[in-house]
């Protein structure tokens, strides 16, 4: 037992509506009884995705005294909830289905999924060109530390505006790699650190690629990625791009973390 963050839900101001049991990737809340409730400690990292998801601002991140969180049990509790498409079901045996027969509330924007890329489908018109995107979710607030698409994978973690400024940006960044989608500005850059943390733990990955905007507040997304490797306790190195507002290509260095209190930086450009 540990004195850790951890989700702490107001039953009286829940309305029930399942907003927060999409939104944690872990499985961690499910409705019961008419409420959210977190079903396990071990379940919950803490980081709060599921926060800004409920209209009745009944969450909150508290810190506690409760069991370490435990990536292993994460594992085994959502084996047991997906049924054998392999997505995770919107409902569970536990939780409580609405008068009459109408589903509870999903938002099918936060099901996980994984699929090929469109690419050589000869169905397609030529000049159609086809999404490299090959899991969803992909914001990094969004995504579950162990989820299949991380794991042995290359992986890129870039800046949301990125994809608006690079015309290329499919064919030259997203083809082959796992993706993570945040902004540093405008959201809490230490939940980020903790979440990809989580991920370069939880995962064997074979490289990284950072790419973010020009603009100053954007190159915090480079501080991310080496407070996660700091923090996971893993030597790698990572790619860092840095991409112009009017969609170029200015810069690109391999920033090398050999250990947790020291970064080697090899200039490419």
């Amino acid at each position: 037992m540990a004195v850790r963050n951890i989700v702490k839900i107001d039953e009286e101001k829940c309305t029930g509506c399942g907003q927060c049991v999409t939104a944690c990737a872990e499985g961690a809340i499910q409705i019961i009884e008419g409420k959210a409730r977190l079903v396990s400690d071990s379940y919950c990292d803490g980081l709060g995705a599921c926060l800004g998801h409920c209209p009745a601002d009944a969450i909150a991140i508290e810190q506690r005294e409760a069991p370490e969180f435990d990536e292993e049990a994460v594992k085994q509790h959502l084996a047991q909830e997906r049924p054998a498409g392999g997505t995770t079901p919107t409902t569970s045996p536990q939780m409580e289905k609405p008068a009459g027969d109408a589903p509870p509330f999903v938002c099918p924007g936060l099901a996980a999924q994984q699929f090929e890329p469109r690419g050589g489908v000869a169905a397609e018109p030529p000049s159609d060109t086809p999404s490299q995107l090959s899991h969803w979710p992909v914001q990094l607030k969004l995504v579950s530390p162990t989820a299949r698409c991380f794991a042995d994978a290359d992986v890129l973690l870039t800046a949301d505006c990125v994809p608006l400024a690079l015309a290329d940006f499919h064919a030259r960044f997203l083809k082959g790699r796992a993706v993570a989608v945040g902004c540093p500005k405008l959201d809490d850059a230490s939940l980020y650190i903790e979440k990809f943390a989580d991920i370069l733990r939880a995962n064997d990955i074979r490289s990284l690629t950072v790419v973010h905007m020009e603009v100053p507040c954007c190159s915090g997304l480079t501080r991310v990625a080496r407070e996660a490797i700091l923090r996971s306790g893993k030597a790698m190195s990572f790619e860092d791009v840095t991409i112009s507002i009017r969609g170029e290509i200015m810069h690109s260095e391999t920033i090398a973390i050999p250990a947790p209190s020291e970064a080697t930086i090899v200039d490419h450009a």
